[in-house]
């Protein structure tokens, strides 16, 4: 597959303008796909390969090893668990006010976050009453099945 930097370019410039954190554009077998998180996927017929492309081709990327360990809140009974794989959104829309934060007190069925899944925005709502005493998801993270979004004590 050629490559066409410029169009990588122009994706990425309207992530920035869009607040976006991931756009993928199709054409036919191809698709481009750029995410603010440094790594970019190019396929054609069905098959895929991450390209790493920072912004900024003489800073090598880090991997991030030091992920919080959430063993302990796998099975913590205020833990608000994923129910489906996905891209966690901590707001209604790029720029506006996180749903919830550190320390906000919910009530039962308030929307805590939204996981975007094939398309669809699906609104995540508290299971119960309390505070959120920690939170697990980052906004743009992506989500699977059972992980650990945030704790309700």
């Amino acid at each position: 597959m050629k490559i066409n930097a410029k169009a990588i370019r122009e994706l990425a410039e309207l992530l920035d303008e869009t607040g976006l954190t991931e756009i993928e554009v199709a054409d036919g077998d191809q698709s481009i796909r750029v995410n603010k998180g440094g790594v970019m996927m190019a396929a054609s017929g069905g098959t895929a390969a991450p390209l790493n492309m920072n912004s900024d081709p003489a800073v090598p990327q880090i991997a991030n090893t030091q992920a919080p360990d959430t063993t302990a809140i796998d099975s913590h009974p205020g833990a608000v668990t994923s129910p489906m794989v996905g891209t966690v959104y901590m707001a209604a829309e790029p720029g506006a006010d996180p749903f919830v934060r550190k320390g906000s007190t919910v009530s039962e069925g308030d929307t805590l976050l939204i996981i975007e899944a094939m398309k669809v925005m699906n609104p995540i709502k508290a299971p119960r009453s309390g505070t959120i005493t920690q939170l697990i998801a980052e906004n743009g993270q992506p989500v699977e099945f059972g992980d650990v979004l945030m704790v309700i004590e």
